[in-house]
């Protein structure tokens, strides 16, 4: 359930935020804005991270998107997510 105001839908207290990936692409972490990534259907933020400054990560990967492909190939393991924001769940596109 979800509580709708002039501005902004709030979640229902416990619920989890769900983003799409479109709605993902908003969260690139430019021009102040805050960076999540999304790995195996969970949505992270990244933003304080020293890492991913600007929305970029090692010149290879950018926020705002869903990396579960392209970190299967990454030099390190899922475990970095433990350091991560959980945020979110990523949903199929309508």
């Amino acid at each position: 359930m979800t509580h709708t105001t002039d501005l902004l839908t709030i979640p229902a207290l416990g619920a989890e935020p769900h983003y799409t990936e479109t709605e993902l692409r908003r969260f690139d972490g430019q021009q102040g804005r805050p960076a999540y990534i999304a790995y195996a259907g969970i949505v992270y933020d990244v933003t304080h991270s020293a890492l991913w400054r600007g929305g970029m990560h090692k010149n290879l990967h950018y926020a705002g998107l869903d990396l579960t492909r392209s970190l299967r190939k990454a030099p390190h393991d899922t475990s970095v997510f433990a350091r991560m924001r959980r945020v979110g769940i990523l949903k199929p596109e309508p």
